[in-house]
């Protein structure tokens, strides 16, 4: 029996160091994967487009642009247009939608230097993104950006904006994806 010991702990200091997982913050970028997830351009009868105030956690020199489109993770085994419908309604209540475009590829964005390892829990080196174009078919009053289930909540304003303008309000690493984005759907807001 204390031979079976011995063994397991000689085992363990054998393969423990090697199992560990270094510190995201000291992984080149090359090494850290990109989070999968989707984002939601929301357009009113108007055609203006529904742009929350994120929350500033790591914002820093870009806190005036802080606002963005609803987006979020993608759960294991989730298709991408339910995500987004679950994303849109965690984010912001909203449910009254129809889908009515899905850009037709994934859009990647990087994080800057002085965000790896700090925005996206230190796990990723940027997203990877599906976009969907949803018509809001209800009313003003549908829209909760309230915490919900325990959670944090995503904004603390939101607003509806001409699309033109919806770039401009963006932090400056996303903004090329924003641009693509709006660019495609734009027939949709006129």
């Amino acid at each position: 029996m204390a031979n079976h010991g011995t063994f397991l702990s000689t085992d363990y200091a054998r393969i423990l160091p090697m199992t560990l997982l270094p510190n995201p913050s000291e992984l080149s970028r090359a090494a850290l994967p990109f989070r999968s997830c989707v984002g939601i351009m929301l357009l009113n009868r108007d055609g203006l487009v529904w742009v929350g105030r994120r929350r500033p956690k790591w914002a820093g020199d870009h806190a005036a642009h802080i606002w963005q489109m609803p987006q979020g993770g993608i759960e294991k085994y989730e298709p991408p247009r339910i995500a987004a419908l679950r994303e849109l309604r965690e984010e912001t209540g909203v449910t009254s939608v129809e889908v009515v475009a899905e850009y037709s590829d994934w859009l990647t964005y990087e994080l800057p230097e002085n965000l790896l390892g700090i925005a996206l829990k230190g796990r990723y080196r940027g997203q990877r993104q599906k976009w969907f174009a949803m018509r809001f078919l209800g009313d003003d009053s549908e829209v909760d950006i309230a915490p919900k289930e325990g959670a944090k909540a995503e904004f603390d304003a939101w607003r509806w904006a001409p699309i033109a303008s919806v770039p401009k309000l963006i932090i400056p690493f996303k903004r090329e994806v924003y641009e693509r984005v709006t660019s495609a759907f734009g027939h949709l807001a006129g």
